[in-house]
């Protein structure tokens, strides 16, 4: 017991000491972040996501530019609102409006009815289901591919360059020239240069004019509206949690084939009968603005700190925590000292809540019961041919140890007599603690070494 209560007391002597050296190596601790708790949100509520997209158009129909490639077209500009229909955010609706231009350009030296051309600036709002192959990759993974297929309405105005900027009609040659005559009247015919100035309406004019020219009074008469079915492939690629950006690509599929003004009926130039359509492609940046955050962080009133219970646990309720402990177990209410221990008055081994005979002499043989027997007593309650029992041991034992404290009991040196604040001639823990405590307060006029001395001395009483 002697040499564990010592041991005990130097290390707390030595965290003492060193405890300010470890705190200046130590990293400097966040107690922001320590009053703060994340939690993870099981099912977010996911409200509209806004974007914008920009992209190019190509046309697809009778009359049609040489080259189509997806990239290069003419602008287009799309609005969209987004609402995912599930929480896992596989499926999606998705409301938009595209607006931008098609146009078309066809040139013929053998067949002279086929130098068209047209532009037609398109209007269209639709709704698209889109589902995303989430289930095949890991939440993990910024990258989703997606499709869709939707229903839209298109309203279009095809108009075309068949004028220059003095009003004289263009007409295709077989050299593959332009002039302001037909080649059946060359002799005053002069070359004129396009402006790509798209001044003429298409519908209009073969209402007014190709219809009075052939007699045919069907020419024109078609509606400028009609609906479409959206079909698009593409990626979506997330940025952060609140933004990412999609690139696709979406074939528009019209039900009708007047927005280049030719088709097989009700036009002056023929075409083949297939309905026309449109490929936009694109890329998007969408804003989730609104949707509830997948975790979110809450303020806590005191730090949530994890801690081992044993530096916290009192098992005995004797307000000496079990790591200090040295008598664990104590009785519910007994008066201990500050190593947990009950008090023992006379010192012979026997607490005092046991003790029958409290104030036994110093040194004195007692009983279990803490009853003054003689050396005679014990010895004949020691049987040769029965072993000692451990609690006899003990008290033996305790006898002998609190000799040996009275051999050891020394007084206090002169320049240490200040620390013994209560003049009992002994310096107590408490007092020892106090006074590490006032020199770390620099309070006390004392050195390292003397600080030593003191803690040497307390372990000589």
């Amino acid at each position: 017991m002697f040499f564990s209560r010592n041991l005990h007391l130097l290390f707390m002597l030595v965290l003492f000491l060193a405890g300010p050296v470890l705190d200046g190596f130590g990293q400097e601790v966040d107690y922001d972040e320590m009053l703060q708790r994340v939690d993870t949100i099981e099912n977010p509520v996911y409200k509209p996501v806004l974007s914008v997209g920009y992209g190019v158009l190509n046309f697809y129909g009778d009359v049609c530019s040489s080259s189509r490639i997806p990239v290069i077209g003419n602008p287009a500009v799309r609005m969209n609102v987004t609402t995912f229909i599930d929480n896992n955010q596989h499926f999606a609706a998705n409301f938009y409006f595209l607006t931008g231009s098609l146009t078309g350009e066809q040139r013929s030296t053998t067949d002279l009815s086929k130098n068209l051309n047209f532009s037609s600036q398109i209007f269209s709002i639709g709704a698209t289901a889109r589902y995303e192959f989430g289930h095949l990759f890991s939440d993990e993974l910024k990258f989703r591919p997606y499709v869709s297929i939707g229903l839209e309405q298109l309203s279009f105005s095809s108009k075309g360059d068949l004028f220059d900027g003095n009003g004289q009609r263009y007409y295709y040659w077989p050299d593959g020239s332009i002039r302001n005559l037909s080649d059946t009247e060359p002799g005053a015919a002069r070359p004129l240069v396009r402006d790509y100035v798209y001044e003429t309406d298409l519908r209009s004019y073969e209402r007014n004019v190709r219809a009075r020219e052939t007699g045919n009074d069907d020419l024109g008469k078609y509606q400028l509206r009609t609906l479409g079915i959206p079909l698009e492939v593409g990626f979506a690629l997330k940025v952060s949690q609140r933004v990412f950006v999609s690139v696709g690509t979406e074939y528009h599929y019209t039900f009708t084939d007047y927005i280049d003004n030719v088709a097989a009926n009700g036009t002056y130039v023929s075409g083949d009968g297939a309905n026309d359509g449109f490929l936009f492609t694109h890329a998007t940046l969408h804003f989730d603005m609104f949707s509830d955050p997948k975790t979110k962080t809450v303020d806590l009133l005191y730090a949530d700190l994890e801690a081992d219970p044993m530096f916290f646990d009192d098992e005995d309720g004797d307000f000496v925590l079990d790591i200090a402990d040295q008598c664990p177990g104590t009785p519910y209410g007994v008066v201990v000292d500050t190593l947990g221990c009950p008090l023992d008055g006379d010192n012979d081994g026997v607490p005092d809540y046991l003790d029958k005979e409290p104030g036994s002499e110093p040194g004195a043989w007692v009983d279990e019961e803490g009853v003054t027997i003689s050396e005679e007593d014990l010895a004949g309650m020691l049987q040769r041919d029965q072993a000692l029992k451990r609690e006899d041991l003990d008290a033996y034992l305790a006898v002998i140890e609190a000799r040996y404290q009275e051999l050891r009991v020394t007084e206090i040196p002169e320049k240490f007599v200040q620390i013994d604040t209560d003049d009992d001639g002994y310096i107590s823990f408490e007092e020892l603690l106090k006074v590490i405590d006032d020199y770390f307060d620099f309070s006390v006029e004392l050195t390292l070494d003397e600080l030593r001395q003191v803690n040497d001395f307390f372990f000589s009483q």
